[in-house]
């Protein structure tokens, strides 16, 4: 989550438009009957100033996570180091659970995943941004998550920010 100076910078780019439709969807939030897959995210593109939202049910396929470092192979030898196991042998140990093969292509799977661009878009930052959606809808507080994406080709990360009603961009827009 970022804080609200984050937020506040972020959302200084907004079209008065964009500002107007983010209280519609803070409305339409409002209304909902409790926690959804429907509910929206909104994506923001700074680059193209453009704002734009989707179901929370198609948010893994337009901006899909990345997965490979919970691979069940690496998941499995950093489990056997955190025990004390040599890492020889919990290498060793990992190749006969799952088969050399197996090991070498999730082991070159994560490094490959570091050259390419996913802007800290992990499969535990999909869940943490469900869970606390989820979280904030049944504690019947309005927010709705705001992915900023993270500039082409840029080493930063996708940040997310979370829009309620006490937003500071959206107070002055509500006035």
């Amino acid at each position: 989550m970022a804080d609200v100076d984050t937020a506040t910078h972020e959302l200084a780019g907004l079209t008065v438009r964009q500002q107007r439709g983010l209280i519609e969807v803070l409305d339409e939030v409002r209304r909902a009957e409790g926690w959804s897959w429907q509910l929206p995210v909104l994506l923001r593109e700074r680059c193209w100033l453009r704002l734009s939202r989707t179901p929370l049910t198609e948010l893994h396929r337009l901006l899909p996570p990345d997965g490979r470092d919970e691979a069940p192979e690496l998941m499995q030898y950093r489990r056997l180091l955190q025990q004390g196991m040599d890492p020889l042998m919990a290498q060793q140990n990992c190749w006969h659970d799952f088969g050399i093969e197996d090991c070498q292509r999730a082991l070159r799977d994560y490094w490959n995943s570091r050259d390419t661009a996913i802007h800290g878009w992990t499969a535990e930052r999909y869940r943490q941004l469900v869970s606390s959606y989820r979280e904030r809808i049944d504690r019947g507080i309005t927010a709705v998550p705001m992915l900023v994406l993270a500039r082409k080709n840029s080493v930063e990360c996708h940040q997310l920010l979370w829009i309620t009603e006490n937003t500071p961009v959206m107070r002055h827009t509500c006035a």
